[in-house]
């Protein structure tokens, strides 16, 4: 999808100021050069995941709710004040009362606190003072709607240019290939048939943002 090229550069600042990161249930393990290339420092960065071991258990439910322990894990890191920026990725039915609880040790907590869920979250309330909508917009480049902040509401999409990780022959095909599908969901829509939704919800917990980095 593209969003830890999204945010790596606030990730890499925290990292400048001297502060970890700890990841809660990425949906693949994070590729340590792709990291590394962002900037990102891996001796600074803790993952947690249960997703594995829960979907021996009962495949099912790695899509319908998150591990109590997971939820339970990140509360705690949020409270804990050791660690600088937090991610976590997690199913779209979250239960509201937990999300009040994660929202509240997000504002205790010093540094920025992202969770990344399905599209499917987004028609589901939320205490987040911030949501986005991200899809991909071809090759590098994603497309990002703000779908909940404070003040007047935004309409309009933005299209961000990410760090290239393909080679340029892989960019144009990615190119060429964005251009067919639009085209033909373009020629859905006009007969009637609606287009698919955005493929993914993204909403910050925490109100405090470090300074940008120049990577």
């Amino acid at each position: 999808m593209g969003e830890l090229r999204l945010l790596a550069p606030a990730l890499v600042a925290v990292q400048q100021g001297g502060r970890s990161l700890m990841w809660f249930d990425p949906p693949a393990l994070p590729c340590g050069w792709t990291l590394s290339a962002l900037g990102l420092d891996l001796r600074q960065l803790v993952i947690v995941r249960a997703r594995d071991g829960l979907a021996a258990q009962h495949p099912a439910r790695t899509r319908l709710q998150a591990p109590a322990d997971v939820l339970w894990a990140l509360e705690q890191t949020l409270r804990s004040g050791h660690v600088g920026a937090v991610l976590a990725w997690l199913p779209a039915h979250v239960r509201l009362p937990s999300l009040r609880r994660l929202q509240l040790a997000a504002q205790a907590h010093d540094g920025p606190a992202f969770l990344l869920c399905e599209a499917a979250a987004l028609v589901r309330p939320s205490v987040a003072p911030l949501r986005l909508a991200l899809s991909p917009a071809g090759a590098d480049t994603l497309a990002l709607r703000i779908v909940k902040r404070r003040g007047p509401p935004s309409t309009t999409a933005l299209h961000l240019e990410l760090m290239p990780t393909l080679s340029a022959q892989a960019r144009a095909r990615a190119r060429a290939q964005a251009g067919r599908v639009a085209r033909q969901i373009a020629g859905e829509t006009a007969a009637g048939v609606v287009g698919p939704a955005a493929s993914s919800a993204f909403a910050r917990i925490s109100g405090r943002t470090p300074s940008r980095s120049s990577t």
